[in-house]
């Protein structure tokens, strides 16, 4: 028999109305994208272990008859963390953060380098609830960047910082100029970068052969370019959890 897998969400038994509430939060966010001047609704997340994989002997090419035939050996070459952002209201992708690592540093300084981009204008993430889209790097930076000056607390003791759930409430704020909203649990199906990621894989990394990593980080920023170079937003046709009267 054919089978297709699906991922429970803890959330939507756990919390049906707020699990309602969050997905509709995100699909209403992204009908408002690109109505309101100077505001971007960027989702963003990490592709992990990346591997620049060297086949060790040439494609054949394909010929009449016959389809591609792609050597199965490889050579490793180490692996890279990717932190893409995609641009919701033109389907452009961010300059991509690459590095070895995927820490709290390495997420503020991806999103440091998106809001350089327009560091006045007023910013809209989703993301997925991990821990370092929580950390106590991120709600400084949004503190600095908003000119907020209230005393944070300090971390696992008390105050916004006091743990993740506190910190996911001061970074969701619709006060803040630059805001985060976050996917319920097990639903990165609602991340539209999720989606370029699975044209990246595809179209880039199942298909080509990497001698470094610093060849594999140079074909991803040339896949993104070529990928500007067309953008369009993707057509989200999703409306949401309907309500019970």
């Amino acid at each position: 028999w054919k089978s297709r897998y699906w991922l429970h969400s803890v959330d939507k038994e756990k919390d049906p109305e707020g699990y309602a509430q969050k997905v509709n939060e995100i699909c209403e966010t992204y009908r408002q994208a690109g109505q309101t001047e100077g505001r971007h609704t960027v989702c963003i997340d990490e592709m992990t272990g990346i591997q620049a994989l060297e086949r060790k002997y040439p494609d054949k090419p394909v010929r009449p008859g016959s389809p591609c035939l792609r050597e199965f050996e490889y050579i490793r070459h180490g692996t890279v963390t990717l932190i893409g952002g995609f641009d919701v209201t033109t389907g452009s992708v961010f300059s991509p953060f690459l590095n070895k690592t995927r820490k709290e540093e390495d997420f503020v300084n991806a999103i440091s380098q998106m809001v350089e981009t327009d560091p006045d204008g007023e910013w809209v993430f989703v993301l997925d609830g991990l821990n370092i889209h929580k950390s106590e790097a991120l709600v400084r930076f949004v503190a600095e960047h908003c000119g907020i000056e209230d005393d944070l607390g300090v971390k696992g003791r008390r105050g916004v910082l006091q743990n993740m759930r506190t910190r996911e409430a001061f970074l969701h704020s619709l006060e803040h100029r630059i805001r985060f909203i976050y996917t319920p649990c097990h639903c990165s199906w609602m991340n539209q970068i999720e989606i370029w990621f699975s044209k990246l894989s595809r179209r880039l990394l199942a298909k080509s052969s990497f001698c470094s990593v610093s060849c594999l980080m140079d074909s991803i920023r040339s896949f993104v370019d070529q990928h500007n170079a067309t953008a369009k937003p993707f057509r989200w046709t999703y409306s949401g959890v309907p309500l019970a009267a």
